[in-house]
């Protein structure tokens, strides 16, 4: 069976985009450990799927290089975006065309995270991330909350919040704050994400039994209030130039620690992500790019 697929990239987090409006793709966990593979198969972080929704415009699903599914990619719904504007909308004659060529600058995606409703402007997409949840038991992470976030939404009493909680990595205590952006996150502050030896520890932190369901990952360096540089280890891919919910996850964190305000630069490996969360009704707004590299076919 040939199998068309789209080559993509969000600041070098990179992807192999399938439409599979008509689910003809079974098996897709090993369908995504092959083709993510860069030495037998296309190459990727993740295998992103394009699906058919009861609830919003469109639905995607999320599979990591090692065949596991996850809840959300802030970095993979941008180029879901710009795949769904230039490749179906745009070029489908079909009902989908139809129904959405009045607002081809705004989509409704659904995820295992919830539903992110994107705008695109240029070759920029700004995505509404939702709201971050701090429950540990929502994260989740085995940890009982340390004290209380000072503000939600509206003037709302904050929820409580797991700030720089000691955990031990080898043999020494390394201080994380626990944000969930639709997945998990374990975000550390240090003095230089430059010299974080993120292949050996970001594993044991993503493994950590404290981690129910796994743990994404963040170093983060504060270079001022409205900057912050970071590196990334995501669950289930490894280290990756770019994260668009890591990102989220650690401006919120930054802000929670009175590091910076609630707008800041995120500079990655793979470029910058501009995110701002709102005060006025608690929403995380990330905004970056989304490219397309080469598309083709597959015999599996």
């Amino acid at each position: 069976m040939e199998l068309k697929f789209t080559k993509m990239h969000a600041l070098g987090n990179d992807f192999v985009v399938i439409d599979n409006r008509d689910g003809g793709v079974k098996r897709i966990a090993r369908l995504a450990q092959r083709l993510c593979n860069r030495r037998f198969g296309i190459g990727a972080d993740q295998l992103l799927l394009l699906c058919h929704s009861k609830k919003a415009d469109f639905r995607m699903r999320i599979f990591n290089a090692d065949g596991s599914e996850v809840e959300m990619c802030g970095n993979g719904i941008r180029c879901l975006a710009r795949y769904i504007m230039d490749d179906i909308l745009l070029c489908d004659e079909s009902s989908y065309a139809k129904k959405y060529c009045q607002t081809l600058d705004i989509l409704s995606v659904e995820t295992l995270g919830g539903i992110k409703e994107i705008r695109s402007a240029g070759n920029l997409f700004r995505v509404d991330m939702g709201e971050p949840v701090l429950e540990p038991d929502r994260i989740p992470v085995l940890i009982k909350a340390q004290g209380k976030h000072k503000r939600d939404a509206m003037g709302t009493p904050g929820s409580g919040v797991i700030i720089n909680y000691p955990l031990s990595v080898h043999n020494k205590k390394i201080r994380v704050t626990c944000v969930s952006m639709g997945n998990p996150h374990a975000v550390i502050v240090t003095e230089d994400v430059n010299a974080v030896d993120l292949v050996r520890t970001g594993p044991l932190i993503e493994n950590n039994p404290l981690f129910p369901k796994r743990t994404n990952v963040e170093f983060i360096q504060v270079l001022d209030r409205e900057t912050i540089k970071m590196r990334v280890w995501e669950r289930g891919a490894g280290e990756t130039m770019a994260c668009g919910t890591g990102a989220s996850a650690a401006a919120v964190a930054a802000s929670l620690l009175g590091l910076t305000g609630r707008k800041v630069k995120v500079l990655l490996p793979g470029g910058r992500l501009l995110i701002s969360w709102s005060e006025k009704d608690n929403h995380v707004l990330m905004t970056g790019p989304a490219e397309k590299v080469f598309k083709g076919t597959i015999e599996i």
